[in-house]
């Protein structure tokens, strides 16, 4: 995949900015030291926590609203 961009596709493009924020965010809250850009290097645990965290807070925001 070298030089080319991720096929995640943004429902609204212009979130993309947003996203990226919220990305880093909730991967310095599980303590892995994402960067801008490439991230391959990361193991499977790690963007594993990333991702875990992100959802939890979406659902805890989607609770806090309903």
């Amino acid at each position: 995949m070298s030089g080319k961009s991720s096929k995640n596709k943004l429902v609204v493009p212009e979130a993309r900015e947003a996203m990226d924020k919220f990305k880093m965010e909730a991967a310095s809250e599980v303590g892995v030291d994402l960067k801008n850009g490439y991230n391959g290097d990361l193991t499977s645990r790690e963007a594993g926590s990333v991702g875990g965290q992100m959802v939890k807070k979406m659902i805890e925001s989607y609770e806090k609203n309903h």
